[in-house]
């Protein structure tokens, strides 16, 4: 590739750490002065000082350093300290001592794992010049039974540092299995691409098959290495390259060029002829990390936001996400079955449903394929599986096989809110090419929205709060249609529920979210001054049967209030009564409504799911978040200190209104004793 590497050519990377280990006596030293003076020396210390090579010392421009180290036993802790720092390993025995090559998988091998150093290893056998000529046994032979147990083995090399032979291909090849690692690239044990690999150059493909007809054209070819290699392909070179993937694989070629096969082929090749570089390159060229997904410089996360300001995504963006369901749904009968999805998240690190137990997590048709709905619900599912969503399953109807369902988008808007750069990432894997600032939409900061007394937010986010076996599961279930149940399991840790809510008339809907805390994560929660600035609106939940529910619910409201006043992030709050089935405790019951008036929040909101009657719960939470001046409770605290600034500041207004009143009257008496000439009074 015609001129100079970036870091970005390199995942990065500006310079290589190479660290030497072995026995005592295989020829560390003598190997790392030899390469640095490019001769051989007579007298070496036993252990170097750090040595590096120029940037210019190999093609990749990469300087190496150069770390050389003791075997004895008192120097085991640097000896640790360095392999742990290290990019690569150099583990050397010496050809004329066969004990030291015993010694690599008897103990430096397993030192290295004990060590947990995940770095490529390079074997290399020194003092080839020493070895018994009576005794020649191949490389291969001697050291494939070791690569077979430790796959952490890049490649293995003899040399002689006194004969100068191969001695800059040991260290070419350590900065290489840095560079140009395999691991990500290649399954050694299967001989074939790695999924993410596949996943990157289909990716790839796709976007350099500009016709979308399935093959590289020559044009399409030759701009493809000029962006990757700056340099294009002679005709003759195309028809070569052409040439060695048909006379391979026949299907890698068709009348419109080099297919999706060939191109997979090819790379393969590349790899199995240890030309690594040639697809580190292209996929580098295209801004892939060594993990096979996109550096994150090219996935501009522009969404600077204060804490209180959420994002949403945008009609561009869902009308992209709808265009991306037809175009996957090949047999056209509304939804995308297994293989059309795979298909789809092909071009993505990983399949969103690789894992059963996500494959019935939404909305299905008949033959089990994905509906449009569905499709824009299941995709957030996935990456928000830290968060445990739950969503509604149901069978569409044979009304629903003739007509789509409306798009409620409701986990990719999920995941837009919690976490907006999983979305963009996502939409670029499977195709988006827009500005990132035409998808998302950044929300008026909540405080603002207090301000002009209204929220202009389409979707509201409400934290759940409550004691165990309060019903705060149920209260979940209920907003995406689950059924009631008996079974109680607790929530251990923070589950989100999404759907979309009418508002009272009908004409407009909003995407509520609700996030269940856990009783044990709310003191967690509250360590963070921003904890509560992305909530608009709080639930506390209790069971109206139990009295000491409802103390550990009123609880967590003073708390969460008092956090919300002494940070500034208050936010209206709701108190739900559940289990209305059952005999009401009637303390519960009045204190509840006492101090919902004395914190001046609206009156408890009574429900029970075993019976299907939610009072029209989520209705109300909706209503009362789109007034975030509203229903925001205040403490004792909370009302003391308010009532503390409204004196001082009387006091203050007292203080200046006195001083102007003094400062008028003076003035008067000056114009009255110069009309009088009287004597000014002379300030002491």
């Amino acid at each position: 590739m015609a001129g100079s590497a970036g870091p970005n050519d390199f995942g990065g990377r500006t310079s290589v750490r190479v660290v030497v280990v072995g026995d005592r006596g295989t020829g560390k030293s003598s190997l790392i002065v030899t390469i640095a003076a490019e001769s051989f020396p007579e007298n070496v210390p036993s252990v170097l000082p750090p040595t590096r090579l120029p940037s210019d010392f190999y093609a990749d421009r990469v300087p190496i350093t150069i770390i050389d180290t003791s075997s004895s036993p008192e120097h085991r802790g640097k000896l640790a300290t360095e392999c742990k720092l290290a990019d690569a390993v150099l583990l050397t025995y010496a050809c004329d001592q066969p004990s030291t090559l015993d010694r690599l998988s008897t103990f430096w091998l397993p030192e290295l794992r004990r060590l947990e150093v995940k770095v490529p290893v390079i074997v290399v056998g020194c003092k080839l010049d020493l070895r018994d000529e009576q005794q020649q046994v191949s490389l291969e032979q001697v050291m494939s039974p070791i690569m077979q147990q430790f796959r952490e083995i890049e490649t293995c090399i003899e040399c002689s540092a006194l004969k100068q032979v191969q001695v800059p291909e040991v260290f070419y090849y350590a900065q290489k299995a840095v560079l140009h690692p395999t691991a990500p690239l290649f399954d050694q044990e299967a001989q074939t691409l790695k999924p993410r690999c596949v996943r990157a150059l289909k990716r790839i493909f796709i976007l350099c098959d500009n016709d979308r007809d399935g093959a590289l054209s020559d044009a399409e070819l030759n701009d493809f290495q000029v962006r990757c290699f700056s340099a294009p392909l002679q005709p003759s070179e195309i028809v070569g390259v052409k040439k060695v993937v048909q006379d391979k694989l026949p299907e890698g070629v068709n009348d419109h060029g080099l297919t999706l096969t060939g191109f997979l082929f090819l790379h393969a090749l590349f790899i199995e002829k240890g030309r690594l570089e040639t697809t580190w390159t292209v996929l580098r060229k295209f801004g892939y990390d060594n993990d096979m997904k996109l550096r994150e410089d090219l996935i501009p996360v522009a969404f600077k936001r204060a804490p209180d300001q959420s994002v949403e995504l945008t009609n561009e963006a869902m009308e992209f996400l709808k265009g991306i369901f037809f175009m996957f749904d090949i047999d056209g009968d509304g939804a995308l079955r297994p293989a059309e999805l795979d298909d789809l998240f092909s071009t993505a690190p990983e399949s969103p449903w690789a894992e059963g137990v996500y494959k019935d997590a939404t909305e299905k048709n008949a033959l089990q394929g994905l509906s449009l709905d569905g499709f824009l619900s299941q995709d957030l599912m996935m990456w928000s599986l830290r968060f445990h969503v739950t969503l509604k399953e149901e069978t569409w109807s044979d009304t629903v096989w003739k007509a789509l369902k409306s798009i409620r988008n409701l986990l990719w808007t999920l995941m837009t809110l919690v976490e907006p750069a999983s979305s963009l990432a996502n939409l670029i894997y499977i195709g988006y090419s827009g500005d990132p600032a035409s998808a998302f939409h950044i929300t008026r900061r909540r405080r603002l929205d207090c301000k002009r007394q209204q929220s202009q937010r389409n979707v509201l986010q409400c934290y759940v709060f409550g004691p165990k076996n309060a019903g705060k599961s149920a209260l979940l279930n209920a907003l995406i249609g689950r059924p009631f149940s008996e079974k109680y399991t607790a929530t251990t840790s923070e589950r989100f529920a999404v759907n979309v809510v009418e508002l009272p008339g009908g004409s407009k809907k909003k995407t509520l979210v609700m996030r269940e805390v856990p009783e044990d994560g709310v003191k967690k929660l509250l360590s963070s001054k921003e904890s509560l600035a992305a909530c608009d609106i709080a639930v506390f939940v209790y069971d109206s049967s139990d009295e000491n529910s409802w103390r550990k619910s009123m609880e967590l409201l003073v708390d969460v209030a008092s956090h919300g006043e002494v940070t500034g992030f208050g936010m209206p709050c709701l108190v739900v009564p559940t289990k209305g089935d059952l005999d009401p405790s009637p303390m519960a019951v009045q204190d509840s409504t006492r101090v919902c008036h004395v914190m001046g929040i609206q009156a408890p909101i009574p429900v029970s799911m075993k019976l299907g009657d939610s009072n029209n719960v989520f209705r109300q939470i909706i209503v009362a978040a789109q007034c975030p001046h509203l229903n925001i409770p205040e403490t004792e605290a909370g009302k003391n200190r308010k009532q503390y600034r409204l004196l001082v500041n009387r006091s203050l207004m007292f203080v200046s209104a006195g001083a102007a009143v003094a400062i008028v009257g003076l003035a008067a008496y000056r114009v009255y004793a110069a009309r009088k000439n009287i004597p000014s009074p002379t300030p002491k």
